[in-house]
């Protein structure tokens, strides 16, 4: 990391904190020079508090630490992004993020969009589009291969070829979520409620 420009911001720059799993936004805080020496020294995010002076640990009281994972600057050397666990809620009202637990959208999102995008524009080369013709037994039968071809892999010792088919699986399956008229987004809903219930 390269040497941290403080002065513009009188001695302290932005960190955004990001979840090191999800992606998710967790906070936004600010450092002084010590802070970041602290959270690097011993893997803790440490804040410099703008309204009572002095410097915090995330987690001193609640015992929600960030764990760090990484620090990266930015192109001006004057903000940081620090990628960590947090080890509980990291919001004083106690939920996963101070951003209204808006949750991370990774690649599968936007392929979900491309594969809109095929189907809705009813492209005549798409293969996407001709699984969606075909309807929803010929795309419950590509799930179905699809699962079946990634089980045989992980059987095998070919990572390469293991993770070819878990893509093919993913794939397949956001076609078929698009006939039942399903998002990824409901699914994953569905799956934070489950999730909730069992704890």
């Amino acid at each position: 990391m390269n040497k941290i420009n403080f002065s513009k911001g009188n001695g302290l720059v932005p960190v955004v904190i990001q979840d090191n799993s999800t992606l998710q936004v967790l906070m936004v805080g600010f450092m002084n020079e010590e802070a970041l020496d602290k959270t690097i020294k011993e893997g803790k995010v440490t804040f410099f508090s703008r309204s009572r002076f002095r410097l915090w640990t995330k987690g001193e009281t609640s015992g929600n630490h960030l764990i760090v994972r990484n620090i990266t600057a930015d192109c001006d050397n004057d903000s940081l992004l620090i990628m960590a666990d947090p080890e509980g809620p990291v919001c004083h009202t106690g939920n996963t993020s101070c951003f209204d637990n808006v949750s991370a959208r990774g690649f599968l999102y936007e392929l979900e969009k491309i594969i809109d995008q095929r189907i809705n524009d009813n492209a005549k080369d798409s293969y996407t589009n001709k699984i969606f013709k075909d309807g929803i037994n010929k795309a419950a039968q590509k799930v179905g291969e699809e699962a079946v071809e990634l089980i045989i892999e992980a059987k095998d010792d070919n990572p390469e070829l293991f993770k070819n088919e878990a893509a093919d699986l993913l794939y397949h399956l956001l076609i078929l979520f698009k006939l039942k008229g399903c998002s990824l987004q409901e699914i994953e809903e569905y799956l934070k409620n489950r999730h909730k219930l069992k704890k």
